[in-house]
């Protein structure tokens, strides 16, 4: 059985200064078997932790649109960020990938997804993140998990961890899986496993993301 924290960052993010043997290390500690690593505007951090991590990793990029964000999951290469919603997922399906909408209808997340646009693509939607553990209202995840039932799509769940400490704090408990299509049927008998985390851990990705605005100037 795999303990799969689907959203995870790394010192690839902007916001994030966590680097991969430490996440690893983290993992391997706490009985995390199964992580995506979702970096804000680029998978190369995920296409190295696959050839790093003693344990499966999904390729994966958390891209920002014009309207909020989108997870392509089973990537081979970055996908740019910037493009329009139906672009972006042209180019996820171009590379054989997955549709995910990570934190939906999160009310303080200015990344998140337009609703309009999560009810538009809802055919489109392969998984949708039912338990982010970042966000801060629990109706907000409620929404998530009603939507998810309504139009029944995968719930996936993650940490958002962009520290060392948020690992694991939210994971799917699930069968093993070869490939995409073996990973939504094995996310489809899974169990979604969590807790919030402190929202003052806002602040940290804060900090990181300014610190590394800074050095690039």
């Amino acid at each position: 059985m795999l303990k799969a924290d689907l959203h995870i960052h790394t010192e690839y993010s902007s916001d994030c200064n966590t680097p991969l043997e430490r996440i690893i290390n983290r993992c391997l500690e706490i009985g995390i078997n199964c992580i995506a690593i979702t970096d804000h505007g680029t998978a190369e951090g995920a296409l190295k932790m696959q050839s790093l991590a003693p344990f499966k990793v999904i390729v994966a990029e958390e891209i920002l649109t014009p309207h909020g964000e989108i997870i392509g999951m089973f990537l081979k290469k970055t996908i740019p960020s910037g493009l329009s919603v139906e672009q972006t997922i042209s180019q996820i399906r171009a590379q054989g990938g997955l549709v995910c909408v990570p934190h939906p209808f999160d009310t303080f997340r200015q990344s998140a997804l337009d609703a309009k646009i999560v009810e538009g693509i809802v055919d489109q939607i392969d998984a949708i993140e039912v338990f982010n553990s970042r966000t801060i209202l629990l109706r907000d995840l409620t929404k998530a998990q009603t939507f998810a039932q309504k139009y029944s799509i995968h719930g996936s769940a993650g940490s958002d961890a962009h520290t060392l400490g948020e690992i694991g704090n939210a994971y799917v408990e699930m069968p093993e899986f070869n490939g995409r299509d073996d990973f939504l049927n094995a996310l489809a008998k899974g169990k979604v496993v969590g807790h919030r985390t402190n929202p003052l851990i806002h602040f940290v990705s804060g900090w990181a993301k300014l610190k590394s605005s800074l050095k690039r100037q």
